[in-house]
């Protein structure tokens, strides 16, 4: 849908949701294809597009789509899967370095949805979260910032930014991605490390929580640097293995509680992990070809 939601009033969204809907419902289907919520869309952008599948068909689909709000059968756990998926393969990734989360340095690109769940659960694991950005900036502390007095900075500003938050410096955007942290988070846009830049990226890991956030071209240049890429495909697969859980439960209409979605998905992510380092290994390959 090429309109900029930011743009739209809330009155301009649901007009223009249904109506999308009625166009691909054909495609549509808790057996076909369940839309889930990306870049733009939210838990009511859902509520309408189920809303208006389910008026087609003549009786209510929760199974259609996923991300909805808990109250009309969304599952617990879901805001966070994508960070959590996140920070947990970061974990698995330490471990395997003989490293491990607490103490170790994290900065963050994006503090969206997947940027500032990832940096919330890395400070409660215990690392250090030495950056972090938005699209209005970056800032900087190298003795870590308090993610939550952050969340709360942000949310008290006209602006809903991070930038200007006191205890820590502002830096370039570009730098955050420089920074010489044992785990790099990309959680924005698509190419942000590229052949221009992915020389001077002094991270020991980068765990894509974007979609395509390296270049094919930044790719061969880190691994030559012995920098290890764990990939969106399976660094940022927690928001849609919840998506089925939630899909799951819909069908059964059996809900779980957030302990049991969250247990479930660290399972799901760690054994993801453990299979793509194995077949590496095996392959002599990086992580993205496993």
């Amino acid at each position: 849908v090429a309109r900029d939601p930011s743009l739209l009033n809330a009155a301009e969204l649901e007009d223009l949701t249904p109506r999308y809907t009625t166009e691909i419902a054909i495609l549509l289907g808790p057996e076909k294809d369940i839309p889930a919520p990306d870049m733009g869309t939210n838990p009511q952008v859902m509520v309408w597009l189920m809303d208006t599948y389910s008026m087609l068909v003549g009786h209510t689909v929760p199974a259609v789509v996923t991300g909805k709000p808990i109250a009309i059968g969304g599952s617990e756990g879901r805001a966070d899967a994508t960070g959590r998926g996140v920070v947990t393969v970061a974990r698995e990734a330490l471990l395997a370095s003989g490293g491990q989360l607490p103490n170790s340095t994290v900065a963050v690109q994006g503090f969206g949805n997947v940027g500032g769940a990832a940096a919330r659960l890395f400070h409660l694991a215990g690392a250090r979260v030495v950056a972090l950005s938005d699209v209005h900036g970056a800032i900087y502390n190298k003795d870590g910032l308090d993610v939550f007095d952050v969340i709360r900075y942000r949310d008290t500003t006209d602006r809903k930014t991070i930038v200007g938050y006191p205890g820590s410096e502002e830096i370039d955007p570009k730098e955050l991605l420089l920074l010489p942290v044992d785990l790099l988070i990309p959680a924005a846009l698509e190419k942000q490390i590229t052949e221009d830049n992915a020389p001077n990226v002094k991270a020991r890991f980068i765990i894509e929580g974007a979609n395509g956030p390296t270049t094919p071209a930044a790719d061969k240049i880190l691994r030559e640097n012995g920098t290890i890429v764990v990939p969106d495909v399976l660094a940022n697969a927690g928001g849609v293995t919840v998506s089925y859980f939630e899909w799951v439960q819909g069908l059964q209409s059996f809900f779980w509680t957030e302990q049991e979605v969250n247990s479930k998905l660290d399972q799901i992510m760690k054994r993801a992990y453990d299979q793509v380092a194995a077949t590496a290994k095996k392959h002599d390959t990086d992580l993205r070809s496993a």
